[in-house]
């Protein structure tokens, strides 16, 4: 019997009150979040989490005092776990593990349960279906920092995104449409995607989040096969003051109650249930909304273990190649190649 290891990537979030403040420096010294060398980067990462520190409280006291995603992503791995070994053939074993970047369970505990199982070889899945330097890219160089220090040295594969994949693209259309028609209650209503955002400047370094992103929303868009449906893209969750992507949510919000329309907000990029949806798309945006005269607001859930999105994540599992040790979704290198960024040109 041959055995797997499924390594689950997720964010993480802090799990009581008093995590906040280390998990926003954990965030912020990442050094794919903060370009800058050290020791400054930890000055940076310092104040900032300290200034944000009681914002951040308020925040997840809204949600019992921790976040949810831990928890989220569990049921997730369960979820994938068992799919996962109800279609392997020739005794194929499949075990799933949790690994979050800026807090607990992280890489360097992880990899050491990886490594205790002894599996043949090890798939590296994020839940991050567009890629990004700052998300999968960041968990992928902590893995494999965290491997060479206990000696883990076994057939990766790494799959770095997902964007168009069907399964995906389906599940989302699928909890789509059964909010669409509610949200028309108060006339043609606008789906409005709204990612995570970025700085331009990553972007502009050859990051292939926002072109991912587009092609997640077209390939959504194309199987709702609504006629003459509205849509949007835009991105929310900024900080600091540089140029992030843009429009921003709360911006095509204003432009919604200015044009007496109803909105349905799909969290495109998010997979799971946290702060930026339970908080900022659920509570500030829908209190933006109310103040701007948006006649209904609408919020998709995140697609969580919706079958066929769990269906997805195991079809992209079962037929990853061996012999790739990073590879996209089609299995071959998915982005143009003006991304220099691109998982599949390291």
């Amino acid at each position: 019997m041959t055995k797997t290891a499924v390594v689950l990537f997720n964010l993480g979030g802090p799990d009581s009150l008093k995590a906040v403040k280390p998990f926003l420096f954990n965030l912020f010294n990442d050094r794919a979040i903060i370009r800058v060398p050290q020791p400054l980067r930890s000055l940076i990462a310092f104040f900032i989490a300290t200034v944000r520190g009681p914002k951040a409280r308020d925040i997840y006291r809204h949600m019992g005092g921790k976040s949810p995603l831990l928890q989220e992503t569990q049921a997730q791995a369960e979820a994938l776990e068992k799919i996962l070994n109800k279609k392997s053939a020739n005794g194929e074993e499949y075990k799933v593990f949790v690994c979050m970047r800026h807090w607990h369970p992280m890489s360097e505990v992880v990899v050491k349960k990886v490594k205790a199982y002894s599996p043949d070889r090890v798939i590296l899945l994020p839940l991050y279906p567009q890629f990004s330097t700052t998300t999968t890219g960041s968990s992928f160089t902590d893995w494999k920092k965290s491997s060479r220090k206990v000696g883990l040295d076994i057939p990766t594969t790494s799959i770095c995104c997902y964007p168009s994949d069907r399964g995906f693209v389906a599940a989302h259309a699928r909890i789509i449409k059964d909010m669409y028609w509610k949200a028309s209650e108060h006339g043609k209503p606008k789906i409005l995607f709204s990612a995570h955002g970025l700085p331009e400047k990553i972007i502009a370094e050859g990051d292939p989040y926002q072109w991912h992103i587009e092609r997640s929303v077209a390939s959504i868009i194309q199987i709702l096969a609504i006629d003459e449906v509205d849509y949007g893209i835009c991105y929310q969750s900024r900080v600091g003051r540089l140029e992030w992507l843009g429009p921003y949510t709360e911006e095509e919000i204003s432009a919604a109650g200015k044009e007496k329309k109803p909105l349905l907000v799909v969290p495109v990029s998010f997979v799971s249930e946290h702060s930026e949806t339970l908080v900022e798309l659920d509570l500030d945006y829908r209190k933006l909304a109310e103040a701007k005269g948006v006649p209904g607001y609408y919020r998709v859930p995140t697609l969580s273990v919706e079958p066929y999105f769990i269906e997805a994540l195991a079809d992209l599992c079962l037929g990853s190649d061996k012999e790739e040790p990073v590879q996209s979704f089609t299995k071959e290198r998915f982005c143009p190649r003006n991304f220099g960024k691109c998982a599949c040109a390291s």
